[in-house]
């Protein structure tokens, strides 16, 4: 049974004692909320605060292993939260995460995203789960057929299963469990009458949950740009392989890409005050909006790459992306075809979020004191690496 109104604030006010001043100037103001740092002394902390402390804080953490899981563990650790991680492969798929945490800090779970139990193992006693699982295309397995040719390429796990069923089976063990908070990872596509199968999941998801857990925190990030991601390296990738890059639909449609390191920050301010923020939403966005098209040359203005960029219709790409499909990890799908020919962008403009003046405004990074980082001051540091001869070839002394 869920908590009562009356528990969980009673529950809120004991456990934030030491920091209701803070609090209070946060949630009475319409602007900003003043959020506390999570490196600032609790009142059952053990430590100095940060690194190498117990700040009093245990966050389970579904698909730590993604993207956005490695930035996220990386401030959790940073700041001494004991974090649970769960993982659906091997030893080999979390041990990069390892080095975020001091000793015993973090415990690593194997669950199966069919099994509740296990997911139920991995939440046990936390204070926060955060749910960051998603995947962008539809993964896929052989089996065996008595038929010529005697193997299949089934689907594994549908769209469905990864942004609805597990995301509603988190928030279902949340109430269950009286999990404190919920921290749901969306998305800025999530749209019902979307083309995109994607999209149309990521929103079904967020009504899942948001039905199973009325107060969880949906965070909303557009495309995010990072040393691993599948934007930029995107363009890169498609120019090692490919001397023509296709354009869908000519590269038109916009896009507001958002650092991940800055994601993760936002995620980590709202676990630091978790109940500021419960039944809300927090749209992540970088500072300005592009085409593909314009993505595409900054990428090869940075990488020296002359591919033939082509003005291909979405129809006609998908060609390709049907046998694409079929790789491990596949460089285009036809769905990521119809995701790329619509607008990815918040719902409103810088602006029109800071005029909002009601109660159940839309938070933004901005609000959690996380300014947006431009995409060119971060780009170079990854993308160097696809330029022929490296990053020095251009410098004098090196050769």
């Amino acid at each position: 049974m869920m908590l009562s109104n009356a528990n969980r604030a009673t529950n809120t006010l004991l456990r934030h004692t030491s920091r209701s001043g803070s609090l209070a100037r946060g949630i009475a103001s319409t602007n900003a909320p003043e959020l506390p740092r999570i490196t600032e002394k609790r009142a059952n902390e053990t430590g100095m605060g940060g690194r190498a402390s117990d700040p009093d804080v245990k966050v389970a953490v579904f698909g730590a292993t993604g993207f956005l899981g490695r930035y996220v563990c990386s401030h959790l650790g940073t700041n001494g939260v004991m974090t649970y991680i769960g993982n659906r492969g091997d030893e080999f798929s979390h041990r990069h995460l390892r080095p975020n945490f001091e000793l015993g800090r973090a415990r690593f779970a194997f669950y199966s995203s069919r099994d509740k139990q296990s997911m139920a193992d991995l939440i046990a006693d936390a204070d926060v789960v955060v749910n960051l699982v998603g995947k962008y295309y539809e993964t896929r397995a052989l089996e065996d057929i008595p038929k010529f040719p005697f193997f299949n390429y089934k689907v594994n796990t549908t769209f469905v299963e990864a942004n609805v069923d597990v995301p509603r089976t988190i928030a279902e063990l949340c109430t269950e469990m009286q999990v404190d908070n919920l921290i749901h990872v969306s998305s800025a596509a999530a749209n019902p009458d979307s083309a995109s199968e994607w999209a149309r999941t990521k929103y079904e998801g967020e009504k899942a949950v948001l039905e199973a857990y009325p107060w969880a925190t949906v965070v909303r990030p557009t495309q995010m740009f990072g040393h691993e991601d599948k934007l930029l390296n995107w363009f890169a990738r498609m120019a090692e392989r490919y001397p023509i890059v296709p354009l869908v639909d000519g590269g038109h449609a916009l896009t507001q890409p958002v650092w991940v390191d800055d994601v993760a920050r936002t995620i980590n301010r709202i676990i630091d005050a978790p109940e500021m923020f419960e039944g809300r939403r927090v749209d992540c966005f970088g500072p300005q909006d592009y085409t593909y098209a314009e993505l595409a040359r900054f990428v090869y203005d940075i990488t020296g790459q002359e591919p033939t960029l082509s003005d291909i219709p979405a129809e006609v790409v998908k060609y390709g992306a049907n046998i694409l499909k079929f790789e491990g990890n596949p460089i285009m799908t036809p769905d990521l075809v119809d995701l790329w020919s619509e607008d990815y962008l918040p719902d409103m403009t810088s602006e029109e979020y800071a005029a909002q003046k009601t109660k159940d405004k839309v938070f933004t990074m901005k609000d959690l004191g996380v300014e947006s980082t431009p995409i060119e001051k971060v780009a170079f540091r990854y993308l160097y690496r696809f330029r022929k001869g490296g990053h020095f070839i251009l410098a004098q002394g090196y050769h």
